[in-house]
């Protein structure tokens, strides 16, 4: 077999020609350096079971245990990102990027298919990297030099915003709220230079980001809407995958949004996620 990247539009890769489980180290270098180049990477046909999940997820660094989804029963690594039949909401329905209420955010995550429903259930990807260049001179003046809050309790803590929740899910998937109402709220540049590629990228997300800097929400909310509303209407930004049986997709944390379309009601999705621990931002 031979790799092959091959850019999809509007973010990310599709990588083929591998298989997961047998990676030479410079297959590894060329995969990592997709993955810091084009923000998220696709992989098809893989028959990984959860030790191959880690040890892939663990070349890229230290994995992160969530505290806020459940894990698997037998490998705690592995948060289970899960939506039963009678489920109305889903787990990360909007867009958004992971842990940007950390102080130092995931570098990225790694989500594998393991059962899916007869149609729907795909994810969309934005490119923040696109997003930040495509910004007109007036709104890159605008956020020149400023930072901005983000905030996980209003979405895990009591009382969470269910718009990015699985408010009827239950079985203890999302939990944890007594631990967000502690999370402090971090700062971090609006615009980042990514610790990997080294590109500019847009760093505010409409899930955490809740004010810049020294500013109320209220105050906050025009310029902020503006920034979302380019990234919401760039259609040429996103990448829309389509989950078949085999499929892994990565996705970088610091230079992408991501959204799980709720599109398959009364239909089982199980997907098992890991999350890979990054670093301060710059």
């Amino acid at each position: 077999m031979t790799l092959t990247i091959t850019p999809t539009q509007g973010v990310g890769a599709e990588i083929t020609g591998i298989d997961l489980k047998a990676l030479s180290d410079a297959e590894f270098q060329a995969i990592e350096q997709a993955f810091a180049e084009h923000g998220a990477i696709f992989f098809r046909d893989q028959d990984t079971n959860e030790d191959d999940h880690i040890a892939f997820a663990q070349r890229f660094g230290d994995i992160n245990i969530n505290r806020f989804f459940g894990a698997h029963p037998g490998y705690p690594q592995i948060a289970m990102v899960a939506k039963e039949p009678g489920d109305t909401d889903n787990i990360g329905g909007g867009w958004h990027t992971d842990h940007s209420y950390d102080f130092e955010p995931a570098l990225g995550s790694v989500l594998v298919a393991r059962e899916l429903p007869a149609t729907g259930g795909d994810t969309m990807f934005a490119s923040m990297y696109a997003a930040y260049e495509t910004l007109d001179d007036e709104l890159k003046s605008a956020i020149e030099g400023r930072n901005a809050v983000h905030s996980g309790r209003h979405i895990f803590g009591e009382g969470a915003d269910t718009h990015y929740n699985q408010s009827d899910a239950g079985e203890g998937r999302i939990g944890n709220s007594d631990v967000a109402e502690t999370l402090k709220d971090p700062v971090h540049p609006v615009v980042i230079t990514h610790p990997l590629s080294g590109k500019k990228a847009l760093y505010v997300n409409p899930a955490f980001t809740v004010s810049f800097e020294g500013e109320s929400r209220d105050e906050s909310a025009p310029l902020m809407s503006k920034l979302f509303a380019h990234v919401f209407s760039s259609h040429a930004l996103h990448t829309r995958f389509v989950w078949k049986p085999g499929s892994i997709a990565m996705w970088d944390n610091c230079s992408t949004w991501h959204w799980a379309l709720n599109d398959y009601q009364g239909q089982r999705r199980i997907m098992h996620r890991i999350t890979i621990e990054g670093c301060a931002l710059h």
